[in-house]
């Protein structure tokens, strides 16, 4: 039995991949320790993990256009101004207690300078799907040297790694980026070899295990009589990007309303009160989605990783109408493998969102690679596969 360090960065998406992961260690007698904002609390206690609730935090940036280059530096200097207080605040809360090794959300800046500063095995949690030459790929602007150069976050950055290397005894990564790429000894991804597009950019610390599949022990408080035996379109643009253009929802409204079409619709604190909801539409703040995909026939999807993966698991057809961060690379990736059309948010209409739904449903070769994928997701091997490879990182470092 070891003692284990959990730290992630307060997001859905990157916590609620690490739940069945936290379950399964905590089945196998580990004990973990889990950091994280006090809007997690509950979900986390579930597991059966201890939570510590985080005194300092950055401020979140939740803005649709946040992969703007600006915007990232901005938010990067802001966190490497607070780099002292995050890490003492850690370690204060820590300082009692001796850890065998640490899980961290690859992610969260200072994970792999805690793992350093405690001299502990590490193990980092990627639920953002792309190596910073994947998003450089995507985005030229941030491979542009003069404009980064001239940034503060830059000098920021130079600083805080000094100060940590002097204080410490920390190597910082040399690519500012990486920070939010943060690699440990081993690294769980939460996909196929199959479904990633460069699995050069991958090396052998990478653990492919497929989708986060866990049963999170969700409210199941939803009206599901009401979706026996119709077609049900099932619309959720996630958690972070979902609130930042009421039009997509005027869009949503008016592709599907007096259809045939029961649709459920996540709206995750999204006002909707200028709109008259259409009386097909079960529109909910938090929608069981595991329960529910159980029902859907089509899904519209902002193609985060966490729902991308929940619907190619599924065997789901889906439309994708990627928005910000990672969407957009998951979002062409299963564009490439034929198992999904991606739409351009900005360029959207009723009819082109009608005409590309009826598409995918209807086209057989839309399924037939959806099917592809979800077979290479349930080889991967899950969170069983994932403790595997840390038990072997433990015996590796004798543990």
């Amino acid at each position: 039995m070891s003692k284990v360090l959990f730290l992630s960065i307060s997001a859905h998406g990157h916590v609620n991949p690490t739940l069945g992961l936290v379950n399964e260690l905590i089945k196998q007698g580990e004990e973990i320790t889990y950091f994280c904002s006090e809007d997690f609390r509950e979900k986390i206690e579930k597991t059966g993990a201890e939570f510590k609730s985080y005194r300092v935090e950055a401020k979140k940036h939740n803005t649709s256009d946040n992969m703007g280059i600006d915007k990232i530096l901005d938010y990067i200097n802001e966190i490497l101004k607070l780099n002292d207080k995050i890490i003492k605040d850690i370690l204060d809360q820590i300082k009692d207690r001796k850890f065998d090794y640490i899980i961290y959300t690859a992610m969260f800046p200072f994970g792999n300078a805690i793992a350093q500063i405690l001299r502990i095995p590490s193990v980092s949690s990627f639920a953002v799907f792309a190596t910073p030459k994947e998003l450089m790929y995507q985005h030229k602007e941030l491979a542009d040297e003069k404009l980064i150069r001239s940034h503060p976050a830059i000098d920021t950055y130079k600083n805080v790694s000094k100060q940590l290397k002097e204080f410490y005894n920390v190597e910082m990564p040399h690519n500012i980026f990486e920070l939010f790429f943060n690699k440990g000894d081993i690294n769980i991804a939460y996909t196929s070899k199959y479904f990633v597009a460069h699995p050069e950019y991958y090396d052998e610390s990478f653990k492919f295990i497929g989708p986060p599949i866990y049963d999170r022990k969700e409210n199941l408080d939803f009206p599901f009589e009401k979706l026996e035996g119709k077609r049900v379109v099932y619309i959720s643009l996630g958690t972070v990007f979902n609130n930042t253009d009421s039009n997509l929802y005027d869009i949503f409204f008016k592709t599907f309303a007096n259809t045939d079409n029961i649709v459920v619709m996540a709206a995750y604190n999204v006002d909707l009160s200028q709109f008259d909801i259409p009386h097909n539409f079960i529109v909910r703040n938090y929608v069981p989605q595991s329960e529910v995909l159980k029902y859907t026939n089509v899904a519209i999807t902002h193609a985060g990783m966490n729902s991308t993966s929940d619907l190619l698991y599924n065997n789901i057809p889906f439309v994708a109408i990627p928005i910000g961060a990672d969407q957009p690379y998951m979002a062409k990736r299963a564009e490439e493998l034929g198992a999904t059309i991606s739409l351009d948010k900005d360029n959207l209409t009723p009819e082109i969102l009608r005409n590309s739904v009826e598409k995918v449903l209807t086209e057989p070769s839309y399924l037939e690679n959806i099917k592809k994928i979800s077979s290479s997701f349930k080889r991967a091997g899950g969170y069983k596969k994932a403790v595997e490879e840390i038990f072997k990182l433990k015996r590796k470092k004798e543990l």
